[in-house]
């Protein structure tokens, strides 16, 4: 039967759009523009350690801690470059406003395959769609620099919403901008439990982008599954 779907909803990061580079390589760059040599790979384990320590020390981008997403950003860079042994004040904000500054932008972001076209097509067929993600509040300014936001009726990001996927109220913040019961929205992303799970969990559909060669999640049946985004279609128009 074909699905009754009215409002799609987008995951972007590794569904719709995907850093140029590794994070420890975009780094090491701005390092050397400074004359500080860094090995990209302990940088990227530095981001990793930062950005997990800043992320549970506070959650969702410092929303509500008193801090503007920016300088929680900011904070991370820095502490990336300590991990790996930089500690010159000056040099790291210096190269944290730049960071932050280039992760805003095309410079650090390509469009997945298939992407762009994937969603015009959805458009050309009536769907009314919006982006439910995880991102802080430079998303409309990256999607827009990636020729993207126009697709978009709305951009829901955790930082305006206050929750973060898999957090229900996310979706139903989705479903209430859409204007349509969750048995008519249908969520797009590559993550098992915020994309999938938590969309499925608010009544709403899920399909699940599963490159080649990644694992079977449990419980999601193949219908759901994409291999590439310009399967979507079809699917729901089975």
């Amino acid at each position: 039967a074909m699905l009754r779907l009215r409002l799609l909803t987008w995951d972007v990061k590794d569904t719709l759009l995907r850093l140029r580079q590794p994070v420890g390589e975009s780094y090491a760059a701005e390092a050397r523009a400074h004359g500080v040599r860094v090995q990209p790979e302990a940088l990227g384990q530095s981001f990793r350690e930062a950005y997990g320590a800043q992320s549970r020390r506070f959650p969702n981008y410092g929303r509500g801690r008193g801090l503007s997403s920016q300088q929680w950003w900011v904070d991370v860079v820095k502490q990336t470059f300590r991990l790996s042994g930089v500690h010159e004040d000056g040099v790291l904000t210096l190269m944290a406003e730049n960071l932050y500054r280039d992760f805003c932008s095309a410079r650090n972001w390509e469009v997945l395959p298939g992407a762009g076209e994937t969603l015009s097509r959805c458009r050309q067929r009536g769907f009314r769609m919006g982006v439910v993600s995880n991102f802080d509040n430079r998303l409309e300014n990256v999607l827009s620099q990636c020729n993207l936001r126009h697709h978009f009726e709305f951009v829901l990001t955790s930082e305006d919403v206050g929750f973060a996927k898999p957090d229900r109220r996310i979706f139903e913040e989705a479903l209430r901008l859409g204007g349509v019961p969750p048995e008519q929205a249908a969520h797009v992303g590559d993550d098992y439990a915020r994309d999938y799970r938590a969309a499925r969990a608010v009544g709403m559909h899920g399909f699940l982008l599963r490159a080649a060669g990644q694992g079977k999640e449990p419980g999601v049946p193949p219908e759901h599954i994409l291999p590439t985004l310009s399967h979507l279609l079809a699917l729901i128009e089975k």
